[in-house]
């Protein structure tokens, strides 16, 4: 019998925490709002850096197509001077 009382006192403490817990459901809520700010911010930020590094390889690509069209250029010199001789 004892345990039975024990036990019905316990109830509403566990109500109680329920109910607790769902005051801070509008915290959640704000907290996922946040976290998809969040995210967008980091999103932007990582397109933002993938451009940069897009630009960066064109440029290098271009400064690579310029020295190879150099180096035809001085190959096809030197092969001319090669038939002159």
């Amino acid at each position: 019998m004892l345990a039975r009382l024990t036990a019905a006192r316990r109830l509403p403490r566990v109500l109680g925490v329920r109910f607790a817990n769902t005051r801070a459901e509008g915290s959640v809520a704000q907290s996922r709002e946040f976290s998809k700010k969040e995210k967008a911010h980091e999103d932007q930020f990582i397109r933002e850096h993938e451009r940069q590094q897009i630009k960066k390889l064109r440029e290098q690509i271009n400064a690579k197509k310029a020295e190879v069209d150099a180096l035809e250029k001085e190959h096809a010199e030197l092969a001319e001077k090669a038939e002159k001789a």
